[in-house]
């Protein structure tokens, strides 16, 4: 869970930015090979890591994972509310106690809060959001919904400045089934991804050739789709911004000069491309930092960009109901 609020700033040092870099390409990677990356002794890597974690600027090793490789399909909600306190409370504590929520965002601006559900048919999200505004109508004030398509999972490149490709998830549904050891790995390693196989196959009675070997079918399918970290921004002076932007031109060859642009620039944490609109996420300084990001990003694409909405995310709860998914 990642919390951006006022805290004191903890400045990294070069090789902090590195191993921070190289962990969320594939937190798995061993310090050996850490340190043989980075140019340091594994007890340096190793040392580096644990303070990282005490320090809180590492809050979680976490598995990446594509519900839509599961059967699953991906809805976001947005919801505008009135200042209700304590039913603010109860609609997070509904939220974060359903099995399918996969993420809760706390924020401010065009909206109050965003979430996202996986479920496996549209009825079942129909009959789902429906329950929940009837419960909670006296709180919403605005409501909409958008359907994911892709979604562009960047790795935190503000760490180096080094430009990386990212890893694309959600895409194409397919139902692959997992047996009783894929779902005891999985919940084993979801919150807790650096887990070694020699633990992983200890604590399930699985054998560690099972275990690596089930780890890879995963990966294989599309499942797993990284082992990344989870990083506190407000820990090293960073605030997480969402733009919604809806296009006026809408192009293939528009949507893939829109992924080159923001593959250079290194605040781009992720792109989703929804039906209707594409949202991006930005970690920066300070809202200056953003809004002159938004500015030339309207100049690179005048003829394109209809509106942008724009949104300070406050908390970033991830992976709530995959936990409950995998808990056999």
């Amino acid at each position: 869970m990642l919390y951006m609020s006022e805290t004191s700033v903890q400045k990294l040092s070069l090789l902090e930015r590195k191993i921070l870099a190289e962990l969320d390409i594939n937190c798995r990677v061993t310090s050996s090979q850490i340190a043989k990356n980075v140019k340091k002794s594994r007890q340096t890597v190793d040392y580096a890591i644990k303070k990282l974690v005490e320090k809180g600027i590492i809050s979680n090793f976490i598995v990446s994972f594509n519900p839509h490789k599961m059967g699953y399909k991906l809805y976001k909600v947005y919801f505008k509310l009135r200042n209700i306190p304590q039913k603010k409370e109860e609609l997070l504590a509904f939220l974060r106690n359903t099995e399918s929520i996969f993420w809760i965002g706390k924020c401010s601006g065009s909206w109050d809060l965003i979430f996202g559900v996986y479920v496996k048919t549209d009825f079942e999200f129909f009959n789902f959001k429906n329950k929940l505004i009837t419960e909670f109508n006296e709180l919403i004030v605005d409501e909409e919904g958008k359907v994911p398509i892709d979604i562009y999972q960047f790795p935190k490149m503000y760490f180096t400045n080094k430009q990386s490709l990212p890893v694309m998830f959600a895409g194409e549904i397919k139902n692959y089934e997992l047996d009783k050891n894929d779902i005891k790995i999985m919940n084993l390693i979801i919150n807790n991804a650096r887990l070694p196989v020699t633990e992983i196959a200890s604590k399930t009675n699985i054998t560690p050739r099972i275990v690596a070997s089930k780890l890879k079918e995963l990966e294989k399918k599309g499942i797993i789709i990284q082992y990344r970290i989870e990083v506190d921004l407000s820990k090293i002076g960073l605030e997480l911004y969402k733009a919604i932007i809806k296009f006026d031109k809408y192009s293939e060859k528009e949507a893939n000069k829109l992924l080159e642009y923001l593959s250079k620039l290194p605040n781009t944490h992720y792109l989703i491309r929804n039906i209707w609109d594409i949202e991006i996420e930005l970690a920066v300084s300070n809202n200056h930092e953003y809004y002159k990001i938004i500015e030339n990003l309207q100049a690179e694409f005048p003829y394109s960009i209809r509106t942008i909405e724009s949104v300070l995310m406050n908390t970033d709860e991830w992976g709530l109901g995959f936990k409950k998914m995998f808990n056999d």
